[in-house]
């Protein structure tokens, strides 16, 4: 089976095509090298798929005849990823709050174009204009 539609079939990608263009963009070994979304897959290769910045390690176990269930996928493969893997991209997410928290410093161009549409809105608008006409009542009483 070709290795772009056993990574679909094990349902490691949505679309074949996703598979096809991971293959494509390197993104993709068997064996330790780099394949093209034509090259055949059989029991036992080892396969390393690099998707959402993580190295799944997976060993192929069977080859399925179409597409499976996600129940089903543990017979055809055996994932021996690392867990320091998924640890990495949990320090990532952390790394990235830590980066600027919201409100803290100067606002950035995205924060003061939300508060330039917050003070142009039409409820500030109307508070303005409530604001004008009692001035303008208050002179007249004077």
């Amino acid at each position: 089976m070709r290795i772009d539609k056993y990574l679909w079939c094990i349902r490691y990608f949505k679309t074949r095509n996703q598979a096809s263009e991971a293959c494509k963009k390197s993104h993709v070994k068997v064996n330790g090298s780099v394949v093209k979304p034509s090259r055949e897959v059989y029991p036992m290769d080892e396969l390393i798929v690099r998707k959402n910045q993580i190295n799944h390690q997976v060993t192929v176990l069977d080859i399925p005849k179409n597409r499976v269930g996600a129940k089903l996928v543990d017979i055809y493969r055996k994932d021996t990823t690392p867990t320091s893997a998924f640890e990495h991209t949990e320090l990532l997410q952390y790394s990235k709050d830590y980066y600027r928290k919201k409100g803290a410093g100067r606002p950035t161009k995205k924060d003061r174009r939300e508060i330039d549409d917050y003070l142009d809105s039409p409820a500030s608008k109307n508070t303005d204009e409530k604001k004008s006409t009692t001035d303008t009542s208050e002179k007249e009483d004077l």
